[in-house]
């Protein structure tokens, strides 16, 4: 997948146009060279997983987290990952 950019002075096709090319991958939009927006395709996301993405309360969490895991340890994405495929799966009643 080939990530491509566009200054948004030369980004003067439709929308619609750009969303469409979405295969060819990611389009990042840019402003004196500086990353502004993006349009790509939108496998394995919903609207959630977005906006958890942008949420500065979450965001944080997500950061306090990877300090204390580099100066406390712990599992690995990678470890846990394992861990949950290798359990078995509980029986229903």
């Amino acid at each position: 997948m080939t990530v491509r950019t566009i200054d948004i002075t030369e980004a003067t096709n439709p929308l619609a146009q750009y969303a469409q090319q979405v295969e060819a991958g990611p389009l990042v939009v840019t402003i004196d060279g500086q990353p502004v927006a993006v349009v790509m395709a939108f496998a394995n996301m919903n609207l959630e997983t977005i906006a958890l993405s942008n949420h500065p309360q979450f965001l944080a969490i997500i950061e306090r987290s990877r300090r204390r895991q580099q100066q406390e340890g712990g599992l690995s994405s990678d470890e846990m990952r394992k861990r949950l495929a290798a359990k078995p799966a509980s029986k229903k009643r």
